[in-house]
């Protein structure tokens, strides 16, 4: 039995087990390309802006201009964008108590950016979970129905006297559109998984590094603010 008419006429004619299981796995298969494709858009944007970011931040330019300017219209920044706008946020505020010393300042910066690399990591991180189950089960709950399938199929060769391979070649092949589904939703599934997870620790890292990088500039703006404020601090 060949062409696509007969193909729907198997999954038709498939028990309701068998069906129910094909029905589990192409909503399977659908949940996740939605994801693939909604995740490469966001993984694609995250690391875009983070090179425009770093584009400008190591520009020279100043950084109160470079936090007006990711924040004058109104919107919370993301990416690496985010992380500056937190810990320079956190210095102006902190700059402005009195009473803190330069290393205050500083572990407040720090912990401010490290809050919002925690919450950009968990936003790149979203749905990432869904695709490893939908790869890691998907195969399984095809074998299922395969099994299922041709139990059936077993279970019609002892109810004839005589059996022949035409009356049980309907079972076995539903049986293995069961098998073929379960592969078709995991192998998208899992290889996104893995070159998702892989961007989104490229991307931790890109992450940690800046934060170092900013809180040694932090610490240089900390310090000369100090001074200013209390000129008998110790150089």
């Amino acid at each position: 039995m060949t062409g696509s008419h007969s193909f729907l006429e198997l999954i038709l004619g498939a028990s309701f087990v068998v069906q129910l299981v094909m029905l589990l796995l192409l909503t399977a298969s659908v949940a996740s390309w939605a994801i693939i494709l909604r995740k490469r858009r966001v993984l694609q944007q995250a690391t875009t802006g983070s090179d425009a970011f770093e584009s400008t931040f190591w520009s020279g330019g100043d950084l109160t201009s470079i936090y007006r300017d990711i924040t004058r219209d109104g919107a919370t920044p993301t990416d690496m964008a985010g992380l500056f706008e937190a810990g320079f946020r956190e210095f102006r505020r902190l700059a402005q108590q009195p009473g803190l010393g330069a290393e205050q300042i500083l572990e407040g910066c720090h912990r401010a950016m490290r809050v919002a690399q925690l919450r950009e990591t968990d936003r790149l991180e979203q749905s990432l979970a869904m695709l490893a189950t939908i790869g890691s089960t998907s195969p399984y709950v095809g074998l299922f129905g395969t099994v299922w399938g041709i139990m059936n199929s077993f279970q019609a060769i002892g109810n004839v006297q005589s059996a022949t391979l035409a009356m049980v070649a309907p079972g076995i092949s539903e049986a293995l559109i069961a098998t073929a589904m379960g592969l078709f939703a995991a192998i998208p599934a899992v290889i996104a998984y893995n070159r998702y997870a892989d961007k989104v620790t490229r991307l931790e890292v890109r992450f940690d590094a800046f934060t170092e990088e900013f809180s040694a500039i932090l610490q240089r703006h900390a310090h000369a603010h100090a001074r200013a404020r209390d000129p008998r601090e110790e150089r």
